[in-house]
């Protein structure tokens, strides 16, 4: 017996949860608000973002992929006291406008405190990602939690890293991404951008 191509019935509702997702969160893309992952990653990024929004909305097998495996994950997590998927909001003033700083961490456990933030990878590298870090760090701050924890799955390797809180300026963050003073703030970063060929600091060659 010989498979053929099907009629996308599955793949179509793959798609539509993926993309509904991305396309909900345009209104906020041109509003006062940002999220954490803005403040560890290039700050042109979030102005581009800001101009031309639909540009996010993609569909990558890989995104997918590692979106599944987080729902494995924090299945597991939420069986053993975490809160998945917790929301964080703060506001932040910066020159007399008010921002609202969004976040939504993997896990939470509210009785410890702890924090967990799941990650995939092809493979891994040596020590955790730095942006990583400092992601888990600024939700360590905006929870007032001591330790966290981050956790690489890749398909060859389970490993977890622990994270002590060390001191953010929240508002301070918030002012240089306004001011876009980073850009890029890693070499790699450009690579992956969908704003790449728009990008005036672009580097990909």
């Amino acid at each position: 017996m010989r498979a053929r191509a099907g009629d996308g019935r599955v793949v179509s509702l793959v798609y539509k949860k993926y993309v509904s997702e991305q396309t909900s969160r345009i209104p906020e893309y041109t509003s006062n608000v940002v999220y954490v992952t803005d403040l560890v990653s290039c700050h042109q990024k979030y102005h581009m973002r800001r101009l031309y929004p639909e540009l996010v909305i993609g569909f990558e097998p890989q995104l997918i992929l590692g979106s599944l495996v987080h729902e494995g994950i924090e299945k597991i997590l939420r069986d053993n006291g975490f809160i998945t998927e917790y929301k964080i909001e703060k506001q932040v003033q910066v020159n007399g406008t008010t921002y609202t700083l969004k976040g939504r961490v993997d896990a939470y456990n509210p009785d410890t405190k702890e924090v967990v933030e799941i990650k995939t990878a092809r493979a891994l590298q040596g020590d955790p990602s730095e942006h990583h870090v400092y992601q888990l760090n600024i939700y360590l701050n905006l929870l007032d939690s001591p330790k966290g924890y981050l956790v690489y799955i890749t398909p060859d390797k389970v490993v977890e890293y622990a994270v002590e809180r060390t001191q953010v300026n929240i508002e301070n963050e918030v002012s240089s991404l306004l001011k876009n003073e980073k850009h890029p703030r890693y070499a790699w970063e450009c690579k992956y951008c969908p704003f790449y060929k728009l990008c005036p600091y672009s580097k990909v060659e």
